[in-house]
């Protein structure tokens, strides 16, 4: 809705019975209840920040992904030597959209299990992987609440600008940690809750603080955080 107040008065103002005057501030006081809502309501749930993304179609959002800007601010390349050794390691992606991280995780060796919520993601790795032939990707629509997994079931869980998408967090993420093997780690790469060239509005974005906090609430003990690789995000290693 981008129809300001003031538009509405010029349209009713020459209104000039009692009806329509009645009319014109109803529109006022909605358009007013409509603002706030939009610039003041919570912002930090998970359906406002999907609803965000998703003003967006799957086509566009995908291109975004997989743009040569994102690779500028997320080198993926240092991430994942970061990591460290991939190969015949089981991980799972939580959030792997257009598989911007499932199929560089897979050319390093690794087993990735790919994993959304949205079937139209899901539908259109499945293509890139089958024109790829990719044979150690396997995907897995996951519901919003769980990660799906089974216990003990991977080395690592992967999750990259997701975190804030997700709900009751302390709970998503004790389901986690059930699903990685003792030896294992989740790793999260999510933006700085600051304003910054990219990512969400800071509303809807995770203090580092917050996350520490509800990592520790769902069993995780030990915190390796690195703030200097990237630009724009934070990296947590957790255990």
């Amino acid at each position: 809705m981008k129809l300001k107040i003031h538009e509405y008065q010029k349209t009713y103002l020459a209104m000039s019975t009692t009806k329509n005057l009645f009319l014109l501030a109803t529109l006022m006081v909605s358009c007013l209840a409509f603002s706030q809502h939009k610039h003041h309501g919570k912002s930090d749930s998970t359906n406002t920040a999907n609803e965000y993304m998703h003003r967006s179609s799957v086509d566009d959002l995908i291109m975004r992904f997989e743009s040569p800007e994102r690779d500028a601010y997320q080198k993926p390349d240092m991430v994942l030597e970061y990591l460290g050794e991939l190969k015949g390691k089981q991980i799972m992606d939580i959030g792997a959209g257009s598989g911007y991280f499932s199929v560089k995780l897979a050319e390093k060796g690794a087993q990735v299990i790919a994993a959304d919520v949205n079937d139209e993601f899901q539908g259109a790795l499945k293509m890139r992987i089958d024109e790829n032939k990719l044979e150690n990707i396997e995907l897995r629509k996951i519901p919003y609440d769980s990660p799906n997994l089974e216990d003990n079931e991977v080395d690592m869980v992967l999750i990259v600008n997701t975190y804030h998408h997700i709900e009751n967090r302390s709970d998503y993420f004790s389901k986690v940690k059930k699903g990685i093997k003792p030896e294992g780690e989740l790793v999260i790469i999510d933006f700085f809750k600051k304003e910054i060239p990219v990512g969400p509005p800071v509303d809807h974005k995770v203090s580092l603080v917050t996350v520490k906090k509800e990592l520790k609430e769902a069993g995780y003990t030990q915190l390796d955080v690195n703030v200097d690789l990237l630009p724009y995000q934070f990296i947590i290693r957790a255990k």
